[in-house]
């Protein structure tokens, strides 16, 4: 981790739009100005903190506290002409966890944009890029509508990928072609990651619902509505996820109650097995104590003709098992 706090900073409009701000001075001096700028910094850096109090002492102390936060979950909460927005975006960072969303503080009003993270995040980097290109937005409710479209384009890609997997155990569960252990696995990885998803999603998408109102008047009447989209967009995917995670338990049902059907079976099975050889194997036992006075012990075909009476009984027993429909 640098000591600088700021990652990069960036003219919006005025007469270098998408120009590069270089150094202190500059940059506090277009943020406080009329002409809108946008500073991103790391959010656990410490001399962010330092900085925003040294040179932007005019946030209400409830936006700063709420920009530099240990913790934050989705929400918008509204100051003066301004919005403090906290979001957050699909983790698509090498080696990291979908599901571990990376979070975005904002503070948005028409004239100066701040947001911090403490790790990279994609839509912020496809952003900056188009506002580097001449191509991004000019003004803070465009600036906005940009970044949570590119937010719900990550999470729509996420959530089209859990939504393959779902389909993949369904069709895995119906045609019974891979063991249940396996599929038990599959299952509790995804409904773990669908926990973390509606964890962040749901109060998200309140967030943009906000954003979409008629308070955020840092936007314009077509950028609102474009977040209501937005907000109506993300309420879809909840809606996906919902769905899949009500899937995924009648499939985890489906596994069990298939072994269960499997164990009945073999339970059954052995019954049967059971009820056929236990009188054979009474009198097998019966017959074979070693005492005086045992019926037949001197008559030769003795053997052949208990043999013979026990296969007798055995076909009795499965005539009789065939006919109360036990077999």
């Amino acid at each position: 981790m640098t000591d600088d706090p700021i990652l990069f900073a960036l003219s919006l409009d005025g007469p270098r739009p998408g120009a590069v701000l270089q150094g202190e001075p500059e940059i506090a001096q277009v943020l406080e100005s009329d002409e809108l700028g946008w500073i991103h910094m790391q959010a656990d850096n410490p001399a962010s903190a330092e900085w925003i109090e040294a040179h932007m002492g005019y946030l209400p102390a409830a936006v700063t506290e709420a920009l530099l936060a240990d913790v934050t979950r989705p929400r918008t909460t509204f100051h003066g002409g301004g919005a403090m927005v906290h979001l957050r975006g699909v983790n698509t960072n090498p080696g990291a966890e979908p599901e571990d969303m990376v979070s975005l503080r904002l503070w948005i009003e028409p004239a100066r944009i701040v947001t911090l993270s403490r790790r990279p995040l994609a839509s912020i980097g496809e952003l900056r890029a188009a506002i580097e290109s001449g191509d991004g937005p000019q003004t803070a409710g465009a600036f906005l509508a940009y970044l949570v479209d590119r937010l719900n384009e990550k999470i729509d890609g996420r959530i089209d990928t859990l939504d393959e997997e779902g389909e993949a155990i369904e069709a895995a569960v119906l045609a019974d072609t891979i063991d249940g252990k396996a599929l038990q696995r599959r299952i509790t990885d995804t409904r773990q990651e669908l926990v973390d998803l509606r964890r962040y999603l749901r109060p998200q998408r309140e967030a943009l619902i906000a954003l979409g109102g008629s308070r955020a008047t840092f936007a314009t009447e077509d950028e609102r509505l474009q977040l209501a989209e937005d907000a109506d967009r993300l309420t879809r995917a909840v809606e996906v996820l919902d769905g899949l995670a009500e899937r995924l338990l009648v499939s985890r049902d489906e596994i069990a109650n298939s072994a269960s059907d499997r164990l009945n079976r073999n339970l059954y099975i052995l019954s049967v097995i059971s009820a056929i050889f236990l009188p054979l194997g009474f009198l097998t036992g019966l017959m074979g104590i070693n005492l005086a006075g045992m019926p037949g012990a001197s008559w030769e075909p003795a053997f052949w003709v208990f043999a013979a009476g026990l296969g007798v009984i055995f076909v009795v027993q499965v005539l009789i098992l065939w006919r109360l429909r036990f077999v």
